[in-house]
């Protein structure tokens, strides 16, 4: 029988969580885990734990949350546990030094099929390019970020209607369960190394910012649907109506346009339920929408108080 594997886990955010969870039900040896330190939230903007830090303490689990990854107390206390293997979901870039100590190595899971979007909002990525098929990967970390040999990979379709929420939550699942099943093969000593292929069509996801997020309305309605949805709930697509700015949750293509050509960007409303904007080939509704500085509203329970269209 194989000995019991020191694991150290590394995460972050709601996505880790289910991961770490999955591999303490599996009856796996984590010793530690590895998680940002706590940051201020909120209105009071009190300190507050990430979520892999309160399961990890919920387990009982000893916490490590260093500021600086390079620092040499960090990696002393790191180096005490003497892990075998090294697990990553969700979690910052990390140093030679951190992802090399294990005697296995460190192997991070991915929300893409690799080597198609590598970087750091895979998901997003791949619902705003209307990709009909996704996944998650297992591989070992090397020195060039999400380039290094893969373990397993398991696949996800993408359904019309999915944002980026709901294929969050599905690949955060099957990529729990991957991770599993990662850590068993290696356990074992049977699990596959296979470096990832080349393509020249290599579809990158890198980290999304205020410019990105802008809508295009210049852009054909099929792919702003696209871009919106892959952008909900988070970091969530913006635009300005009216010299005005809202985040936009939810579109749809209008089967009916109110005009026969607009410009790009212009909107319509019957300032009762129907918010229409133009795009460039056709009207796009807005189905989900949030003012700044109000909570995120319907397209009708906006109007509700407020009129906007072409002459307001």
């Amino acid at each position: 029988m194989p000995q019991p594997l020191r694991i150290i886990f590394m995460g972050t955010p709601d996505f880790a969580v289910a991961s770490l969870q999955r591999l303490l039900g599996a009856g796996l040896q984590v010793v530690a885990v590895v998680t940002a330190p706590d940051r201020p939230s909120g209105r009071g903007l009190q300190l507050t734990p990430s979520p892999v830090k309160k399961a990890a303490e919920a387990a009982n689990l000893p916490v490590l949350q260093p500021e600086k990854l390079r620092d040499a107390a960090f990696l002393e206390q790191l180096a005490s546990y003497q892990a075998d293997l090294q697990v990553v979901v969700a979690f910052r870039m990390l140093p030679e030094v951190v992802w090399a100590m294990p005697t296995i190595g460190t192997f991070n899971l991915h929300g893409s099929l690799l080597p198609q979007y590598r970087g750091a909002a895979p998901i997003n990525w791949a619902i705003i390019n209307g990709e009909t098929e996704t996944g998650v990967t297992t591989f070992f970390i090397e020195k060039e970020i999400d380039t290094g040999q893969m373990i397993f990979q398991d696949y996800e379709p993408i359904y019309p209607d999915d944002t980026a929420g709901t294929v969050h939550d599905r690949l955060m699942e099957r990529g729990a369960n991957l991770v599993v099943k990662t850590v068993h093969a290696i356990e074992a000593g049977d699990y596959p190394r296979t470096p990832q292929p080349t393509a020249d069509d290599l579809r990158p996801a890198p980290k999304l910012s205020r410019e990105t997020t802008e809508i295009n309305w210049n852009q054909p309605a099929t792919q702003i649907r696209n871009f919106v949805r892959g952008l909900s709930p988070y970091p969530t697509a913006w635009t300005k109506i009216n010299g005005k700015v809202f985040k936009i949750y939810g579109v749809s293509v209008a089967n009916e346009s109110p005009f026969a050509a607009e410009q790009p960007g212009e909107a319509y409303s019957d300032n009762k339920k129907i918010i229409l904007v133009r795009a460039a080939d056709g009207w796009l509704q807005i189905d989900a929408l949030q003012a700044e500085g109000k909570r995120r509203m319907t397209a009708e329970e906006f109007l509700r108080g407020n009129r906007l269209n072409r002459d307001s």
